[in-house]
């Protein structure tokens, strides 16, 4: 290893933690120095891959040279195994959701704050180029102020891998995908939720949601729904967004999409009825041509470094964290409502995301 870099161990090598170890590769501050995990097809998978596989977690946390620790296992045991790791004076990353409740996240934190060293979620979807360019329509005003925002993940593929499909490890869509669409929108939106619904989807006969949605309306005017499904053949828009000037489109990852807005240097035309079905309508016909302009997707919000740029610089005393852990606690709190309004069928109403929150 390089002297000059922090040396990391992954802690479960399965398609997550061999995705970490590739994005790590090469990185100027950071290097895998080994793997551990329960299962031996994956310990030889990571000795082909380079990296040197540890027979136990005690010989991961007894090794001085190792400073991080990164999770990547199923969600159940996230909390254990960073207490261990950050008591033995090591520092964490780990996957989301970082932990299945609130208090268990309260003692991470708790521990990472006595041991003085890093805790940080990887939240990395705030880096998707999808969600900042939406990011940037939001701050910028690109088609008005923004009154409207639906984000949506959907597929046909049912709930992917072995141990999402069971509540025991924390399974589920709501924490799988969940987690990730909740933490943008609560990164870009800064206000008060005023209220909250929900449904969880269980067709396909899992003990956990093979889907779910969200309804939002936030204090700053802004409503939002946010839905997951792995259920749907046919796809709707990654995001559809609305502003009091026009309406921007986001079909998918690869970014297809358009903004239409209102055409400022034209006085209001009052549009000429259409046949819709066996009627004629005025309020659903389509603008005229010369209303509007269809424009191209504005350039993403720049972020600053990546995730693993941002952890090196934080673990060195250089940077704030960019995924704050009061931000992860939040959307714990946002997880834990919308389990509780899908289950119970009500609308919650003006509620806290910080009850009883100790400071993070």
């Amino acid at each position: 290893m390089t002297a000059s870099k922090h040396a990391v161990v992954i802690v479960g090598y399965g398609g997550m933690g061999s995705y970490h170890a590739r994005l790590i590769q090469g990185h100027p501050k950071l290097e895998v120095t080994g793997t551990f995990d329960l299962l031996e097809g994956r310990r030889e998978a990571s000795r082909e891959d380079g990296y040197p596989a540890y027979d136990s977690y005690e010989a991961v946390l007894q090794d001085a040279a190792v400073e991080v620790i990164l999770i990547a296992t199923p969600n159940d045991v996230h909390k254990e195994l960073a207490v261990q790791a950050l008591e033995a004076g090591k520092h964490v990353i780990c996957e989301k959701p970082v932990t299945l409740s609130v208090e268990d996240f309260h003692i991470m934190v708790s521990s990472a704050k006595e041991a003085g060293r890093t805790l940080m979620v990887h939240q990395n979807r705030r880096w998707d180029e999808d969600f900042r360019v939406v990011r940037q329509m939001y701050r910028e005003n690109t088609i008005g102020e923004l009154f409207r925002i639906e984000s949506r993940v959907h597929g046909a593929n049912g709930i992917p891998g072995d141990w999402r499909h069971l509540e025991e490890f924390g399974g589920g869509m709501l924490l799988d995908w969940g987690v990730h669409l909740l933490d943008q929108l609560l990164y870009m939106i800064d206000s008060r939720i005023l209220r909250l619904s929900s449904r969880l989807s269980f067709i396909l006969g899992n003990g956990v949601d093979d889907g779910f949605e969200a309804m939002l309306e936030f204090e700053n005017g802004i409503s939002a729904v946010v839905e997951v499904g792995t259920t749907n053949f046919i796809t709707l828009p990654r995001w559809y967004v609305k502003g009091t000037e026009g309406t921007g489109v986001i079909e998918d990852w690869s970014l297809q999409g358009r903004t239409v807005t209102r055409n400022p240097d034209m006085a209001h035309v009052e549009p000429k009825p259409i046949q819709a079905g066996v009627g004629l309508t005025k309020t659903m016909a389509p603008p005229s041509e010369e209303a509007t302009i269809t424009g191209t997707l504005p350039e993403a919000f720049h972020m600053p470094c990546s995730f693993f740029d941002n952890f090196a610089e934080v673990i060195e005393g250089k940077a704030e964290p960019i995924v704050k852990n009061e931000e992860v606690l939040r959307v714990l709190h946002l997880i834990d409502a919308i389990f509780q309004a899908a289950r119970t069928g009500e609308t919650l109403k003006d509620f806290d995301l910080y009850p009883a929150a100790p400071t993070v």
